[in-house]
């Protein structure tokens, strides 16, 4: 059609239908699990509006709707014929044969699914989205005589619960709409999952057995934080209610069916929802919450008699001020099987934030490492790369990233080492055209790619690499004749609308820019970039062309990263902390392949003990109080000198992240890349290294092990005969596996 493919990919818009790490390893265990053969479904909303798009206006965040459905969606097929009704309010009525929910408000679920193909073996699974749909008495039925237009435009009242994904990444905010949300999910997946399974030859009727007791062998569902925790009581609802289970075989088999994943210790980030709204929303539901409480608590109170701080440790409910139902504590108990998504942070979860359950049942408790799927975040987006290694070990490490180790044979190889970094360097050359074209800045191809993007968060440190920054500046004037080895600093990022100092952040970086890239002085030797709008097809591009991957949360903070992950595989060199799976890829790499720096586990709870003082590091590090203090004189904000007053008063007086404890050491560290980088062979030989122990990453190996030691289905790496064979022929080469 005389239509130029890559033209054409760049006019599709992102499906942004998460806020970052959480949404996008949803994405990644789509693809493994596809390619695996494993018969899985991903449930989730189709928000109307994904996450806002970021314009940078004056240095200062702007957040735009994301009309991403405006041009249609051709991958998605609505499925009516399978539309579900979800209940909202409503009271309770005592009945002879239990409690009934009535009065209620519906709303419809319309499914629209999303083919799912696996890696070049035929197979196919579903994303299944729901979106938010009036039924078309909605309104009309009740009290309503005469206002029928009125009534009709009410209809977005009931769609509003698809509306718009929460832009917060990290942090609970409670709100009716939200919890609507999750519910409203839950509610029409479980429905969906239990039509499914009443429709095959596992739910019919045995006379021995009721119909449910083969349902945990069938069907396992993984819980993606507790945003969908509403599932436990709801699939206990639906047992004991509807289908008139006893409570102990219902609960019996709902917690034999869920399994929790947990992805955050921060403790502003974990969802309490107020006892209040619940009630009012889901009655039934807290009902049964406080049901499984007593029980709960029952139990803790017989295997520790008089241990009342153990109970309100414990307890699904918090009581003070308002009454909270913590949804971790939830799904803890109401799950076979709870993991985090890194060694170190499955530990923090075990031995700190839900360490009296783990007590009770350390058997629960597991860890199963990210990984990010090789097919978009090598092949895809760094076919240069791809090639380049299918030309040494040939093309089956595609779907066994472990064969990378091969590589290691060729660490010493010349030739190799030129090939690699000339397929980086042709990177770089193309992100920086891409940066001259869409946004007009001009950046030097053989400068240090240094990046740093993910959502801007305290915890993630934006703020220390923005201190680094101030430094090279200042030693560069300082000594301008003295050798520098030349950086593109790039930063990007979302910051959620309400976060104001992750705002002022993204502020402090762009006044820096300016004052940085219009210094005469500076010239050539440092650039700083703030990479507006950063989102998946972005990452594409900047993750390829990066040498220096910025990873710096403070100790214990970052649950997993998988950016850490996506910048390993691509060629690119870690600066990082001790901290989520950078501790696996050094352990993979060998530490001294990566660039570590800074406080341990250990020594920021040991500082926590001591008292963290910002100041005593201002006055004993020259550079450290030199750049705050052109900070906080307005030296980068001169029509505004105490613009960012707000940031300095934080970094000495409430910093929980302790950025001014790492800086020292994060300086240091950034020295001895600069060295290495102009040592460009040696360089190339730590990048080979760090391909080289990249398999272990793979989404592909974190599905095989959710497969075998939490839902018990085996993969299988089976093609499936494609359609066009005779099926009969083919019979024997089917997998039969369970669905997950």
């Amino acid at each position: 059609l005389g239509l130029d493919m890559e033209e054409l990919e760049e006019i599709e818009e992102d499906a942004g239908l998460g806020n970052g790490g959480l949404g996008r390893l949803a994405a990644c265990f789509l693809d493994s699990m596809a390619t695996l053969g494993l018969a899985a479904y991903g449930y989730g909303i189709r928000y109307e509006y994904g996450i806002f798009n970021q314009k940078i206006r004056d240095g200062w965040q702007v957040e735009e709707a994301d009309d991403w459905l405006r041009h249609g969606n051709p991958w998605e097929k609505a499925r009516p014929e399978y539309m579900l009704p979800v209940h909202f309010y409503g009271r309770l009525e005592q009945t002879a044969t239990g409690t009934k929910w009535v009065d209620t408000q519906v709303v419809l679920a319309l499914p629209y699914d999303t083919p799912v193909p696996g890696y070049m073996n035929n197979t196919v699974n579903t994303m299944r989205l729901w979106s938010a749909r009036a039924p078309n008495d909605f309104n009309l039925r009740d009290f309503n005589v005469g206002d029928y237009i009125q009534a009709v435009l009410d209809r977005n009242l009931a769609e509003n619960i698809s509306r718009v994904l929460y832009p917060n990444d990290n942090f609970f905010e409670g709100k009716e709409l939200r919890l609507k949300q999750e519910y409203f999910v839950v509610a029409a997946t479980l429905q969906d999952i239990i039509r499914r399974f009443k429709a095959s030859k596992f739910g019919s009727t045995d006379s021995v057995r009721t119909v449910f007791d083969s349902f945990p062998d069938q069907v396992a569902i993984q819980l993606n934080d507790t945003h969908p925790a509403m599932a436990i009581p709801e699939l206990m609802r639906i047992f004991v209610d509807i289908e008139k289970l006893p409570w102990n075989k219902a609960w019996d088999i709902t917690k034999q069916t869920f399994a929790y994943t947990n992805h955050t210790v921060l403790p502003e980030a974990l969802e309490r929802w107020p006892v209040d709204l619940v009630e009012k929303l889901l009655p039934r539901h807290l009902q049964i919450i406080y049901e499984i409480n007593q029980r709960h608590l029952d139990h803790i109170a017989f295997l520790f008699p008089n241990n009342v701080d153990r109970l309100r440790r414990m307890s699904l409910i918090e009581e003070g001020g308002t009454k909270r139902i913590n949804m971790a504590h939830l799904c803890i108990v109401g799950s076979h099987a709870v993991n985090g998504v890194a060694k170190i942070h499955s530990e923090i979860v075990k031995t700190q934030v839900f360490k009296d359950f783990a007590e009770l049942e350390p058997e629960k408790f597991q860890n199963k490492t990210n990984g990010i799927t090789p097919r978009r975040w090598l092949l895809l987006c760094n076919p240069g790369l791809a090639e380049l290694i299918a030309e040494k070990i040939g093309e089956d490490y595609v779907r066994d990233l472990s064969q990378l180790t091969k590589l290691q044979e060729f660490v010493d190889d010349d030739l190799f080492i030129r090939e690699v970094a000339k397929v980086k360097q042709e990177n770089k050359v193309k992100f920086a055209q891409y940066l001259e074209k869409e946004y007009k800045v001009k950046i030097n191809p053989s400068s240090m790619f240094d990046v740093h993007v993910k959502r801007i968060h305290e915890y993630k440190r934006q703020l220390m690499n923005c201190l680094h920054i101030v430094t090279m500046y200042n030693r560069i004037r300082r000594d301008p004749a003295k050798l520098f080895v030349p950086r593109t600093v790039i930063i990007g990022g979302k910051a959620a609308p309400g976060y104001h100092m992750a705002k002022m952040i993204i502020k402090l970086i762009n006044a820096v820019a300016q004052v940085v890239n219009n210094d005469p002085v500076v010239g050539n030797k440092l650039k700083v970039i703030f990479l507006e709008n950063y989102r998946v097809s972005l990452a594409e591009k900047v993750i390829p062309a990066t040498d220096l991957s910025e990873q710096i949360s403070t100790a214990g903070t970052e649950a997993s990263g998988t950016g850490n992950m996506k910048f390993m595989l691509n060629g690119a060199l870690t600066i990082g902390t001790m901290d989520g799976a950078n501790v696996e890829m050094a352990e993979e790499a060998g530490e001294e392949n990566l660039f570590i720096f800074g406080m341990r586990v250990e020594d920021v709870t040991e500082l926590d003990r001591a008292g963290y003082k910002a100041q005593e590091y201002y006055d004993r590090l020259p550079e450290l109080k030199q750049a705050i203090d052109q900070i906080r004189s307005g030296f980068f904000s001169p029509k505004e000198p105490d613009l960012f007053k707000d940031v300095v008063n934080m970094l000495f007086h409430h910093d929980r992240f302790k950025v001014f404890a790492d800086y020292e050491a994060y300086v240091r560290c950034q020295e001895k890349v600069s060295e290495l980088y102009l040592n460009s062979k040696a360089w190339t030989k730590m990048v080979i290294r760090n391909i080289a122990a990249a398999g272990k990453f793979s989404s592909d190996r974190t599905i095989k092990e959710y497969a075998r030691d939490i839902w018990h289905v085996e993969p299988s790496d089976l093609k499936i005969p494609p359609p066009n064979e005779p099926r009969d022929a083919a019979e024997d080469k089917t997998p039969n596996g369970t669905a997950a």
